[in-house]
């Protein structure tokens, strides 16, 4: 796993190595000395590393390969090229950077429409959350999924909605009863450590960048400003939703962060070993443990059957064979798991 990590990271060095050296070549004293009189052969090479060099290395990077990201990556190589290249070198192929332009307007106008697909189906999914009996949590990314097409920028839009309803309109709802997470740890405490960590330092680096560049300034301002209702809505969702269960399988949330979906038939093993349990947590383990300025141990961890599917945010789904959890109120979840586990033997 090591090694496959640092071959990894090889790829990424390369990348930056390809990236600062046709920066520093038309931007450097350096790189400026050596340019040739007649320009064109190496602006060619360098839209070259631009357009198809560096996209395979990003690829190669994230191990993920697919037409869409390759037309992504070039496209947005053409744009990079247009700023690091001036305009004086990259005159007799300027065209190839406004076609760069041109894809990434087209991809946005077809998010455009994908946007304007999930408002059509807005009423369709809003009956849906509230004739389900799951939390809101659950129920409106499935009914989503179940109404508006499957792209990555309604899985986003998705997210940004639940960080809206509960930063805004979750306030005078009041909790639920159930087995929670968060009671028993500093968790809210920090949640709110972290808001006015962001309030002050928007404070003091906004007035100071705002002398040296506005852009910045008001790019930053509007990155804290969602920073804080994030992690009020991440609050408001840890308190709102506790384990929710029913006959057959245990909804469980760790406020917007993740949340999966336990089938009691999928659980093959509840491991209570103490010592397991202080033990470092594997690769194949997610944990549903509140953050704590302590230490933090699971309580119990599950051994399931088949690899469980939790999604991050983002709409980011990953597979685990183990689930490592800690709550406030632990009998009450071993008997929920051992009574499920049970009717699902009969």
């Amino acid at each position: 796993m090591v090694a496959l990590k640092e071959k990894r990271n090889i790829w990424l060095v390369f990348l930056f190595v390809v990236l600062i050296s046709n920066y520093s070549l038309y931007n450097t004293g350096i790189g400026v000395s050596i340019l040739p009189a007649e320009t064109a052969g190496v602006v060619l090479g360098s839209l070259l590393d631009f357009i198809i060099v560096m996209p395979v290395l990003m690829m190669l990077y994230k191990r993920k390969f697919s037409i869409k990201q390759a037309i992504i990556l070039a496209a947005s190589g053409c744009i990079a090229a247009r700023f690091i290249i001036p305009i004086d070198h990259l005159q007799p192929f300027v065209a190839v950077t406004w076609a760069g332009f041109a894809i990434e307007g087209a991809l946005i106008v077809i998010e455009v429409v994908f946007v304007t697909t999930l408002v059509y189906y807005m009423p369709k999914i809003l009956a849906d959350v509230r004739a389900s009996a799951l939390p809101d949590i659950f129920s409106f990314p499935q009914a989503v999924e179940k109404h508006a097409p499957k792209y990555r920028i309604i899985q986003l839009l998705c997210t940004d909605l639940l960080v809206l309803y509960y930063g805004f309109a979750s306030w005078k709802r009041k909790e639920r009863a159930g087995i929670t997470l968060h009671k028993s740890s500093s968790y809210i405490t920090f949640q709110m450590m972290m808001i006015h960590a962001i309030v002050i330092e928007t404070i003091g680096i906004h007035w100071w960048l705002h002398e040296k560049s506005m852009v910045l300034s008001i790019i930053l301002l509007i990155l804290n400003v969602y920073s804080v209702l994030f992690f009020l809505a991440d609050m408001q969702a840890v308190r709102l939703n506790p384990i929710y269960a029913t006959n057959d399988a245990l909804y469980l949330s760790l406020g917007l962060m993740k949340r999966t979906t336990i089938r009691f038939a999928n659980i093959e093993k509840i491991e209570k070993d103490p010592e397991l349990l202080k033990e470092k947590l594997s690769k194949d383990t997610i944990d549903f443990i509140a953050r704590d300025f302590g230490e933090a141990y699971p309580q119990i961890i599950l051994k399931m059957r088949e690899p469980l599917e939790v999604t991050f945010m983002l709409g980011i789904k990953k597979r685990y064979n183990h689930v490592a959890i800690k709550v406030d109120q632990i009998q009450e979840l071993k008997e929920i798991l051992q009574q499920g586990m049970g009717n699902n033997e009969e």
